[in-house]
């Protein structure tokens, strides 16, 4: 049969991204605690078309994902990445993950155990010359305002925050990892499972560890400049405020390669 994307283009232009987006997938990916973890991801796969080439063969893409969806995790990605470039005949690949990740948590007096969803990223690129990978953790926290509880005869407002870390990194970071820095830089973690002490427990330990949404990325920031296989980050909170009609936001990136 006529292979119509194989023939030659005649307008002289490139295109730098051309593929399938929002494809939602089961897949695989490393978990640091039990080895693996299935889930879904909507995946988005490009390649660098040619001047020459009228179009890319979109059903490849699927075809490589089928083949790698059991093993979908960071230290795999150039694989699928690299046989893009080489079943499409690209000099550049790339591709994008979201999907929800899941760690089990414990409740801070009680104990008892429940599953928490974390939603993640990755995006990852090949060319010939070079490759960059990002990764991205969306964490939920609460944060409790300082300047409400130094001004208030009772108690302070406090609320639910979004702490968003992006890095590029050297050597192996766990999802896990990013989410304990997270979670140790807003006034308390949340979690999927409180009984009443456990309660008791969170109110009282934010009221203890108030935090401007400053102060949340400054303690974030610091413990990331402190990793070294972290190479570059960008770290944002947006704490979606209690008795305002707005949100609070801030972010701090830094390349520690230029430092």
């Amino acid at each position: 049969m006529r292979d119509i994307q194989n023939e030659k283009d005649a307008r002289n232009i490139s295109i730098d991204k051309v593929g399938i987006k929002g494809i939602v997938y089961p897949v695989i990916l490393d978990d640091k605690k039990k080895g693996r973890q299935h889930t879904n991801a909507s995946i988005n796969m490009y390649v660098q078309l040619p001047q020459d080439f009228k179009g890319t063969h979109m059903s490849r893409f699927v075809e490589i994902l089928n083949d790698h969806r059991e093993n979908m995790g960071i230290s795999t990605v150039w694989i699928i990445l690299e046989e893009m470039k080489k079943r499409l005949g690209s000099s550049e690949s790339h591709i994008e993950l979201f999907f929800k990740y899941f760690i089990e948590k414990e409740a801070p007096v009680s104990g008892l155990t429940s599953m928490m969803d974390y939603t993640c990223e990755y995006y990852a690129t090949l060319t010939d010359t070079e490759r960059d990978f990002v990764l991205c953790v969306r964490v939920p926290v609460m944060t409790l305002c300082p300047c409400s509880k130094e001004i208030s005869e009772y108690g302070a407002h406090n609320q639910r925050s979004i702490i968003t870390i992006k890095v590029r990194f050297k050597k192996m970071l766990w999802i896990e990892e990013l989410v304990d820095i997270a979670e140790s830089s807003a006034s308390s973690p949340v979690y999927p499972l409180l009984k009443r002490e456990d309660e008791k427990y969170v109110t009282e330990h934010s009221y203890m560890n108030p935090a401007f949404v400053e102060d949340v990325v400054r303690n974030a920031a610091e413990k990331l400049m402190a990793e070294s296989r972290v190479t570059w980050f960008e770290v944002s909170s947006e704490n979606y405020e209690s008795i305002h009609n707005h949100s609070a936001y801030a972010v701090i990136v830094r390349d520690k390669r230029t430092l």
